[in-house]
């Protein structure tokens, strides 16, 4: 099947989830990009070069890779990254539709560009995000996930999204992301999606649909994208409180098809007590009875008066967490603070015949599916290594999306 292998460039690439979870499969990377804009160290890059080696992995800002030349990107079949949520609403409104251009630095401009720009495009995409992308921003609900779709129908793709948390597939995270897959119009796939069903391809026969299974819980709604980039930043969903993007969806030919559906899973479930390391945890991570009470009112429900710096007094209510952490159901969202000894309401704790401790570095690292001690290097902290793992997606995921992804294209 060696001949077989599709060439992926991987954006964002972080400490490498994606490709864990493709080259699974018969994917191949042939070039890579990690750059954190906002640290001298770029930790997350060596750790990706220590794990796959440095040939044909760029640590430098993507926006310079594209405005350079994107031929230095070599050819692929398959682009693929977790591109940062911002703002994407569009800066310019010349009247020449060449002139369109996102607002500088925002980086799925960055991804346009490469689509927009490359000779040879690549004929598939396969991205991911947080799932407030299709409800943002607050006063016009959808627009940004809006001008993201019209932008990928001008070059030519079909795209199909579900929004997935992996815990309800079995895996050991309650992660919750969206998922996009797009098809380029030269290819078989795209020819085979525009005569489908659209609903089918949705909840039984399409990539997403293959690798996760649901039921349909809505009918369909369609929505004609209308008008270029500018008209779409100004106008879409002006009025409305909610988006009209349900959790699953697909756009081909400025025709938006999206239903609410369920997951459909009864296999084996890991929770959280099944990835925890037997052997001797560093002592470090118990908890010291000094600090128990401050963890206990941070995990705990509060209600209580509170005053601003300004002096403004207001009342502030939260709702109580399980405290410890359940062992016997997935964890909850590991988040990039999740290091580091200071209590706080959102790291995890566990109960354990020693005490309670917060998790390990290769404990969260399995809470995304990703091999023990895969972000262990000299010179890298363990809240490093939380950190990275706040920021990461479920290897499985993709490992499972990718399986199906290949076999649709090679149908």
């Amino acid at each position: 099947m060696g001949d077989k292998k599709l060439k992926v460039a991987e954006l964002f690439a972080g400490v490498g989830g994606f490709r864990l979870g493709l080259e699974k499969n018969d994917f191949s990377i042939v070039w890579s990009n990690q750059w954190e804009p906002s640290t001298k160290l770029q930790h997350a890059s060596k750790v990706y070069e220590a794990r796959f080696g440095k040939a044909q992995h760029t640590n430098e800002d993507i926006n310079e890779v594209v405005t350079r030349d994107v031929e230095e990107i070599p050819y692929h079949d398959v682009l693929v990254g977790g591109f940062p949520c911002q703002d994407y609403s569009v800066a310019t409104t010349l009247h020449n539709s060449k002139g369109l251009k996102g607002k500088k630095g925002v980086l799925w401009w960055s991804i346009h560009k490469i689509l927009e720009s490359k000779k040879a495009p690549p004929k598939y995409l396969f991205l991911e995000n947080v799932d407030r992308l299709l409800k943002s921003p607050a006063k016009q609900r959808g627009r940004d996930f809006a001008v993201m779709l019209q932008s990928l129908n001008e070059l030519g793709y079909a795209v199909e999204w579900r929004v997935i948390n992996a815990a309800e597939y079995g895996m050991p995270q309650r992660r919750r992301r969206v998922f996009f897959i797009g098809y380029h119009k030269s290819t078989p796939v795209y020819k085979r999606l525009f005569k489908s069903s659209k609903t089918d391809w949705l909840t039984e026969t399409g990539t997403i649909a293959n690798a996760f299974p649901v039921t349909k819980t809505t009918a369909v709604d369609t929505i004609t994208l209308n008008g270029d980039l500018v008209e779409i930043t100004n106008n879409f969903n002006k009025d409305g409180k909610l988006s009209p993007f349900q959790n699953t969806g697909l756009l081909i030919k400025s025709q938006v098809y999206t239903l609410k559906t369920t997951p459909l899973y009864d296999g084996k479930r890991v929770v959280l007590a099944d990835i925890l390391q037997n052997e001797e945890v560093n002592p470090e991570f118990y908890i010291d009875d000094k600090d128990q009470a401050r963890w206990k009112y941070l995990k705990g429900a509060k209600k209580e008066k509170r005053t601003t710096k300004e002096g403004f007094e207001y009342n502030y209510s939260e709702g109580g967490m399980i405290y410890p952490d359940a062992l016997d159901n997935a964890s909850r969202t590991i988040i990039t603070g999740e290091g580091g000894k200071s209590p706080s309401r959102f790291k995890h704790v566990v109960a354990t015949k020693k005490g309670l401790r917060r998790l390990t570095p290769i404990e969260l690292e399995r809470l995304n599916m990703f091999p023990d001690n895969h972000t262990k290097l000299e010179g890298i902290t363990d809240t490093k290594r939380a950190f990275f793992m706040g920021n990461a997606l479920v290897v499985g995921v993709i490992e499972k999306i990718g399986a199906e992804l290949y076999k649709q294209i090679h149908v």
